[in-house]
């Protein structure tokens, strides 16, 4: 059995067909899916979405491109979604230091707040970066008295190094479809250094599919074939990485095994 810890079910390139994506990704071994928000409506969507479907469960946060909307409204928002019991995360949550997005120390602010709110609300993270690894880790290191209940590093692509100071967190690292790119080189000799029972599964799905499907629409049912990569780097067997994959999953976002003996 796997389980997609970062998927985005809700996306609209979904809506025509998701119960044949839930379907099919079922058959594939994926019986678990946390499908993210991204700012106070998708979040709201994800955990309508999960307490709708068996076997979905929902992460609710608000994504750094829209850190300056992040006040003490929304923040209450989300605490209330996170009550849920289908709600596992807080995320995804963290920094992008791209031209279209606030300034960053707003966005750090966002991220400061959300790190604070899962650690009262006794939840692990889910960290998105992009060209701000550094800025992420400085962040978290600064934070880490909130970090108890622990996170995930969604779709990783950085240097060893980095690796290291997130694993020294206590954090997880998610790997997906980027895994599995002929350019992704370095990576894999990354992922090689980090321990397999660090390791959790994820899509991203609609988006960055796995080779040999890059550039079409990602689908829970692709995690498979991250997981034969993901085997070939750790010279393990797939059904290996299935399962201690799921294990990790199982015990950083708190699905017992009586949700997963449901799914």
């Amino acid at each position: 059995m796997f389980i997609d810890t970062h998927c985005h079910l809700t996306d609209r390139q979904f809506e025509h067909d998701i119960k044949k994506v839930l379907t099919f990704s079922k058959e594939c071994g994926v019986k678990a899916f946390i499908t993210s928000g991204y700012d106070i409506a998708s979040s709201e969507k994800a955990v309508e979405f999960a307490l709708q479907h068996e076997g979905v469960y929902a992460s609710v946060g608000v994504y750094p491109e829209y850190a300056d909307l992040l006040d003490e409204k929304a923040l209450l928002s989300l605490e209330r979604m996170a009550q849920n019991e289908k709600v596992v995360a807080v995320g995804e949550i963290g920094l992008q230091f791209s031209q279209d997005c606030p300034a960053k120390d707003v966005q750090i602010k966002a991220f400061e707040k959300q790190i604070e709110l899962a650690h009262y609300l006794k939840k692990p993270i889910v960290i998105h970066a992009r060209d701000a690894m550094g800025a992420i880790i400085e962040t978290l290191e600064k934070n880490r008295d909130k970090l108890t209940f622990g996170g995930t590093m969604h779709c990783f692509s950085g240097s060893k190094e980095s690796a290291k100071r997130l694993l020294d967190l206590g954090l997880c690292i998610s790997v997906g479809g980027v895994s599995t790119f002929k350019n992704a080189s370095n990576l894999k000799e990354t992922l090689e250094y980090v321990p397999i029972e660090k390791i959790v599964l994820e899509t991203d799905c609609p988006y960055l599919a796995p080779h040999p499907y890059r550039g079409q629409r990602n689908s829970p049912a692709f995690i498979p074939t991250i997981a034969e990569n993901l085997a070939k780097i750790k010279n393990l067997t797939v059904d290996d990485v299935a399962r201690i994959t799921t294990n990790n999953a199982q015990k950083l976002f708190k699905l017992g095994e009586k949700d997963a003996a449901q799914i």
